[in-house]
């Protein structure tokens, strides 16, 4: 029921008969999920970010004029503070004391920090936060705020895991109104929200996990957690496409962001930093998925290199990686068979497809190698993906290896770039790679040219200029 009356400009205005509120009018906008845009109407492709069928129907309140602007629930402001001041302010890190994890934050935690940790349905998202959860409460608050489970299944995993959880709050809400009352009741020193795609705002009227209710949601917990020193875990969805779903400002707005990333059926979890303003983005952690949770994996080598080196095989050559600042020891397969198609196939698996076709065409321009009615197939040992040009010359010995048909020992290892003119140059990092060769007792280290002093030139490094010469030391 509403009440209709003139105001003093002699125009109809409408009240709500019971609490006096303005009339509200609802109508109905299009919203980009990706970007934020809005339209009056649907349209097939955005006109901010270009993406096709991402206008998704949300109805919303249009207040009159005379309705009253609300704010907030919490304001996020600061005084006017010298630099040198808040730099003396800065708070020291926060370890986890899980090596892997450390190894992504440059050592730990920091005060205030929001983290947005992203991955597939089931790649062990909130199995990761109740083990950081568990490691952090031996001496800080915890709250665990869950809209995805209840606090039974939550306990269940934690019996699974062994966690004790005795400094961990659990909280199964997803009003967030609900929930910044009780960080203020509680006052945590570590938030964990299990995930933003869940919580509504009641002052909004479109469902959870819009864009609108995404944005505010992530607004009002970086505003609740900034001005306290509040540590943040925000988990979030990915869409098929394995993009973070919603729009683009939550990544803006978060301190770091990480994704989880595995392949079908596999037990091994690549955890990357995409963004981090307290550290580098450059490395990875590596997990291993068991009964009773994530495990470290910090001899990378041992585990990609599963097969015995002690063996000769045909079309196998090992090389030394890099994910980030750590060498491992990367074991490359190459198979090359007649074809019986009427165009070879060249397909890989881990590596990249057009690097790959590069490099044989190189193979055939500069040493001869006859492969244009051969298939050929090229993977890495343990299904990880790595985009490091040091693995060249390691799949153009596997390659050679296979069409020949002789075998390489396992005591060598091949790093190196390979361009398309046949020439060999250094990978970034050398002597940490050639470190990590030789603490697994490799013999047989190929080499590009070694300008670099501070490389140590042994018995053990064999130096090659470009293909050609690479190919002749296996006639």
């Amino acid at each position: 029921m509403y009440n209709v009356k003139y105001n003093i400009n002699k125009k109809l205005i409408f009240t709500n008969l019971f609490t006096k509120e303005p009339y509200m009018k609802f109508k109905t906008i299009f919203i980009c999920q990706k970007c934020g845009q809005e339209s009056a109407k649907w349209l097939g492709q955005c006109p901010g970010c270009l993406e096709w069928n991402t206008l998704v129907e949300e109805v919303t309140k249009q207040e009159s004029k005379t309705a009253k602007t609300k704010k907030s629930f919490i304001d996020f402001t600061s005084g006017i503070t010298p630099l040198n001041v808040a730099a003396a302010n800065e708070e020291k890190r926060i370890p986890t004391n899980i090596a892997e994890f450390d190894r992504l934050l440059s050592g730990g935690l920091v005060g205030g920090q929001m983290l947005l940790l992203a991955g597939a349905p089931g790649i062990g998202k909130s199995t990761l936060m109740l083990q950081v959860a568990a490691a952090l409460s031996s001496d800080k608050k915890v709250l665990y705020v869950s809209g995805e489970e209840s606090m039974a299944q939550i306990s269940a995993r934690a019996s699974r895991l062994g966690v004790n959880g005795g400094g961990i709050f659990l909280l199964s809400e997803t009003n967030i109104e609900k929930i910044i009352e009780a960080v203020e009741n509680l006052k945590p020193e570590v938030l964990i929200i299990d995930s933003i795609q869940t919580l509504y705002h009641p002052e909004l009227s479109s469902s959870a996990g819009t864009v609108a209710q995404v944005r505010e949601n992530a607004g009002e917990i970086l505003r609740l957690a900034k001005p306290k020193g509040i540590v943040v875990f925000i988990l979030g969805h990915v869409t098929k496409d394995g993009a973070l779903a919603g729009p683009k400002v939550l990544e803006h707005m978060v301190d770091t962001v990480l994704n989880f990333e595995a392949e079908k059926d596999n037990v091994l979890r690549i955890l990357r930093p995409n963004k981090n303003r307290f550290g580098a983005t450059s490395e990875a952690g590596l997990f291993k998925m068991t009964s009773k949770g994530l495990e470290d994996v910090q001899d990378a080598s041992a585990y990609f290199s599963q097969t015995s080196r002690a063996k000769k095989l045909v079309g196998r050559a090992f090389s030394i990686s890099a994910e980030g600042t750590r060498p491992i020891l990367t074991e490359v397969q190459a198979l090359a068979s007649p074809t019986h198609y009427p165009f070879a196939r060249r397909i890989t698996t881990g590596l990249d497809l057009n690097r790959c076709q590069m490099l044989l065409a190189a193979l055939e321009k500069h040493i001869g190698l006859s492969i244009d009615n051969k298939d050929v197939y090229v993977s890495l040992a343990g299904g990880v993906k790595i985009n490091d040009p040091a693995l060249d010359l390691a799949v153009c010995a596997a390659v050679i290896s296979s069409v020949r048909d002789f075998a390489l020992e396992g005591n060598c290892a091949f790093i190196g770039e390979v361009g398309i003119l046949g020439q060999i140059a250094a990978a970034p990092m050398t002597e940490r790679r050639i470190e990590e060769a030789r603490r697994l007792a490799i013999s047989k280290i190929y080499v590009p040219l070694l300008n670099d002093k501070t490389v140590k030139k042994s018995s053990d490094l064999i130096e090659v200029e470009d293909i050609l010469q690479f190919s002749l030391k296996f006639k």
